[in-house]
Formats: structure tokens, sequence, C-alpha cells
């Protein structure tokens, strides 16, 4: 395996297409726990990105998510916006000065380096019902070597029987449970779009 800039662009473009096309389904996921918008949010951040990707083009790994992540930052509403834009800064730093990535390993460290940005700025813990409920369990299994795409489901699809703790779904308590966390789904998303690029 070895991902340079071009897969890395590959893995976002795909993502980007990907939250478009579930937009109505994220939203969907949000409306019973949220605000109902999660879907509309993350596909006006991936757009921005899309626009900001032809305007700066970036030539190196960092640089591309770094703008990832400050469109995210800038144009996404609520919490998903500042928590997917802390964990591409996060890759954005760590990232800094590769030419590629060279092993299933060594991109499991990168994305766990991306969950620790999201757990210090959300103050959130695995199994609190968030997108860490898929960020750390596809971190794990990149360092094991043996990510797949049933293990990204496994992970979002463990959020339906979990207890909101944190965001506007703690507000519901119990009832949050039998409902899948749309910042879980739209990660799965993402991981799904990252393993379409590594084969």
């Amino acid at each position: 395996m070895k991902l340079t800039v071009k897969e890395i662009q590959a893995w976002l473009d795909r993502f980007s297409e990907e939250i478009k096309e579930n937009k109505a389904y994220l939203s969907d996921l949000d409306t019973p726990i949220g605000d109902g918008d999660h879907g509309n949010n993350m596909a006006r951040g991936v757009t921005a990105y899309e626009e900001a990707f032809q305007k700066e083009q970036p030539e190196t790994i960092s640089d591309t998510f770094k703008t990832f992540s400050m469109t995210m930052i800038s144009k996404v509403g609520g919490a998903s916006g500042p928590l997917y834009g802390t964990a591409f800064m996060n890759l954005m730093k760590a990232t800094k000065g590769l030419e590629s990535i060279d092993s299933q390993e060594q991109l499991g460290e990168l994305i766990l380096e991306g969950a620790n940005g999201i757990k210090t700025r959300g103050k959130a813990e695995q199994e609190d019902k968030t997108m860490l409920d898929v960020w750390f369990p596809v971190a794990e299994a990149l360092k094991s070597g043996n990510l797949t795409k049933e293990i990204i489901e496994q992970a979002k699809a463990h959020t339906e029987g979990l207890i909101a703790k944190k965001g506007r779904a703690s507000y519901l308590g119990e009832r949050s449970v039998g409902h899948i966390d749309p910042g879980a789904a739209s990660s799965a998303i993402l991981f799904t779009a990252l393993l379409e690029v590594m084969d």
C-alpha cells in the first residue's frame, strides 16, 4: 500500500461525492436526535472544499488536509465542522513533509491523531455515541492491517445501541437509543471512501 498526494486527493474527492449523494440520508438520521441538518451541513462543507481545492491547488498531502480542514471549520455549521476540521488539522500537522503514506499501520497512526483531535475538541470518549465510535475502531483496524468495509459498518451500527452523552442528542438520554449517530454515519462514508482508494 502506498498513498501519495494523488490518492489522498482522490479519497477526499470520493468522500465529497458520497456526502452529496447521501445528504438526505444523513439529515434523516439527524432529525430524531439532532437538528436535522448534518447532511446539508456536510454537503456545504465538501462543496466548499472542492471550490477551495480548485483555487489553491494543494500539491502535498499536508496542504490537501489543510485545505479540507479550513473549509470544514469555516463553512460547516453545528459541531461537525469544528470536529472534522480539527481531525484534519491534526492530519495536516502529522503529514508535514511526508510524500507518501506507506503502510496501513502508518495510516492507522495518522487516523488516531485525527481521532485524538476530535476527542479533545469534543470532550468525548469512545462509546459516547459520536463519530469517535467509528474513528477509533478504524484506527485500530488499520494499525493491525485489517481494515474492512464490515468493520466500518459494524462500528457505525454499534452507535444505534448507545446512549448519547454529547451534543444535542444527549438531551434525549435513553431515547437516543435506536438511532445511528449521524457523525458516525458520515465518518463511515469517509473511511469507506478511503478503503476504495487503498485497493
